[in-house]
């Protein structure tokens, strides 16, 4: 999916508001004891180090304006898991996260061991005004969940990626 060059650009010298941030993200499932699973990550770093339901994502990264979005969405799952992605990818529904990012999803059958997962990392100053710089993984975690457990844990505004991975894949594989 390509999308539009203008979607993400902005011209400070323009009366137009700048286009919302655009992310690409794979949203992996395979068929576990007869039940549809999905691989969540959870963000590294101090914020979300204590939160759990509501904190998990699909991989996924952003991607420059008229840049392939699934090939930024293969990108992102490989540099967050150390893993390369391929298979059958179906697109889904983009979803509108709180931010106002727009997240492009696509679904793809497949097993990784989330326990094996390398993330590639991040540097952040701490604490803020300190000077001292410390570097955190961009996902800190990964599992598998049952879509009921997934509806949980996943962010709220992924949430709409579930529900619309459920219309139009998991019905057809369970």
């Amino acid at each position: 999916m390509l999308i539009p060059a203008t979607l993400g650009a902005s011209n400070p010298s323009s009366t137009q508001p700048a286009m919302p941030k655009q992310s690409a993200g794979i949203l992996l499932y395979r068929i576990a004891r007869g039940a549809v699973q999905v691989f969540l990550v959870h963000p590294g770093g101090p914020f979300w180090a204590k939160k759990d339901e509501g904190a998990w994502s699909i991989p996924k990264g952003e991607f420059a304006s008229g840049e392939d979005a699934l090939g930024a969405a293969k990108r992102e799952f490989q540099e967050e898991t150390g893993t390369a992605i391929s298979g059958e990818f179906e697109p889904l529904k983009p979803v509108k996260q709180a931010s106002g990012k727009i997240v492009y999803p696509w679904a793809v059958e497949g097993d990784i061991d989330a326990s094996a997962i390398r993330s590639n990392t991040f540097s952040i100053e701490m604490p803020k005004g300190s000077g001292k710089i410390r570097t955190f993984p961009e996902v800190d975690r990964a599992a598998w969940f049952d879509l009921h457990e997934a509806r949980v844990k996943i962010l709220k505004g992924q949430l709409g990626l579930l529900e619309e991975f459920e219309k139009s894949v998991a019905h057809r594989k369970s």
